[in-house]
């Protein structure tokens, strides 16, 4: 596996590649993996001649109250672990690399930024748009893959790669479960085993809110909202960010819930860890 820090770096590689003609994929991470990142990896590889793992915490979608410096990381052993999965490239480079003095560009997707996270993480998808623009330049990749976990982020850079025309296929990757049903999230490294314990009812909830419509029926949103709402207020040290009802390609909230929507929440445990995690009806 080859290992870059810089852009310069990365684009000489990649040309050798390109000048074989050898289709790239590319997998945008913030390091600390776990089996969902590896999952993606796999999927990358199964579809290109060579995959491109990028590992940069960005700044850019922190906000000042959030956990930029407490993000995990484990740099050693993602590399390991990336290695382990047949990763072509490793390129992790610092802020200073990707946003050097004097930048200032910033990307933008309008409508698809706002409620959900964004209405509780202002300027956090500005952040995500502008280094996944960034690297889509930088790789020009034929595939990039995303985890379903994230949804309204996956909803977003499919709108931002069409607006803009970057001709990247994204393949959306279904969520990667714990056995008990947790949603992987690098973030879950800060549940205290109580809390760990507990935070498989967020899923939980989402599945009896999913058991309350059938195949052919719609049924107030309202309804899915506060049958979920009830399950999680019964789960000890955790508080509700939001749950939503929305339509999968839009986002936007739905007043009656069909098959084929969107049911998402985010959750804090313990005042600080924030967990997301949604379901299609």
């Amino acid at each position: 596996m080859i290992r870059v820090d810089s852009i310069a770096a990365l684009t000489e590689q990649l040309q050798h590649w390109k000048d074989k003609r050898f289709t790239l994929g590319l997998v945008p991470t913030m390091g600390f993996f776990h089996e969902g990142h590896l999952a993606l990896m796999r999927k990358a590889k199964s579809q290109c001649d060579k995959t491109v793992v990028t590992i940069f915490v960005n700044p850019r979608q922190f906000g000042p109250q959030e956990d930029l410096q407490l993000y995990p990381r484990d740099f050693e052993g993602d590399v390991a672990k990336a290695r382990q999965q047949g990763v072509d490239l490793l390129f992790s480079p610092d802020p200073q690399e990707m946003y050097p003095d004097g930048y200032q560009t910033s990307v933008s997707v309008a409508h698809l930024s706002q409620g959900l996270c964004g209405t509780s993480r202002p300027g956090h998808f500005d952040g995500v748009a502008t280094v996944v623009a960034k690297l889509f330049n930088l790789v020009r990749p034929k595939v990039a893959v995303f985890g379903q976990k994230d949804y309204q982020q996956l909803a977003l850079l499919q709108q931002m790669n069409s607006d803009l025309h970057f001709g990247v296929e994204i393949i959306a990757h279904p969520i990667v479960r714990e056995e008990d049903g947790l949603a992987m999230s690098s973030r879950n490294k800060y549940l205290t085993p109580l809390q760990r314990q507990k935070a498989v009812g967020l899923f939980e909830a989402l599945q009896h809110a999913a058991g309350c419509i059938s195949e052919t029926a719609s049924v107030p949103a309202s309804i899915l909202i506060t049958a979920v709402e009830r399950k999680i207020m019964d789960i000890e040290d955790c508080v509700i960010d939001y749950i939503a009802v929305v339509d999968a390609l839009t986002l936007r909230p739905k007043e009656n819930a069909e098959p084929g929507d969107v049911i998402a929440l985010a959750a804090f445990f313990g005042g600080k860890v924030r967990l997301i995690d949604n379901i299609t009806l």
